[in-house]
């Protein structure tokens, strides 16, 4: 099913991991228009700001119980269908998409540069909070801005 041009359901639901380990990673019917949310920002990325070149998206939807297996956090935007990571190396490394993005003035609620990928939700609260993790014995923290 796709949920725009370039986005489909099960692009944004598969999950090596779920498929691994036996966890039905499949959306309740509610969180669908989240995804179609999360899809159609995505659609402005791809347009706007990454020259429609093709994206990788690593993670999308996690049902809670997968989400809790790969130790993603309790509040993730990933279990409403809100947020994706990806990556686009078309145009450049996480860092340079994440500039990008930021300078764009899509509305988005929160983008971080996680290392390898990009994260890039558009949950409701559209804050715009930009934020850089940082890997240290395998536990993230996070600060303020790119970097």
């Amino acid at each position: 099913m796709n949920l725009t041009d370039h986005f489909s359901l099960e692009e944004l639901t598969s999950s090596s991991t779920a498929v691994r380990k036996g966890i039905d990673n499949a959306p309740p019917p509610e969180i669908i228009d989240n995804l179609k949310i999360l899809a159609e920002g995505l659609e402005k990325v791809r347009s706007q700001v990454l020259n429609n070149l093709g994206m990788h998206i690593d993670s999308g939807f996690r049902c809670v119980a997968l989400n809790t297996l790969i130790g993603g956090a309790s509040n993730s935007a990933h279990t409403s269908g809100f947020a994706a990571d990806f990556t686009c190396d078309g145009f450049g490394n996480p860092l340079s998409v994440c500039q990008a993005i930021q300078a764009s003035g899509i509305t988005f609620d929160q983008l971080i540069q996680e290392g390898t990928w990009v994260h890039l939700s558009f949950a409701p609260t559209l804050r715009r909070q930009v934020l850089t993790a940082h890997f240290i014995d395998g536990k993230a923290s996070y600060t303020n801005g790119l970097g």
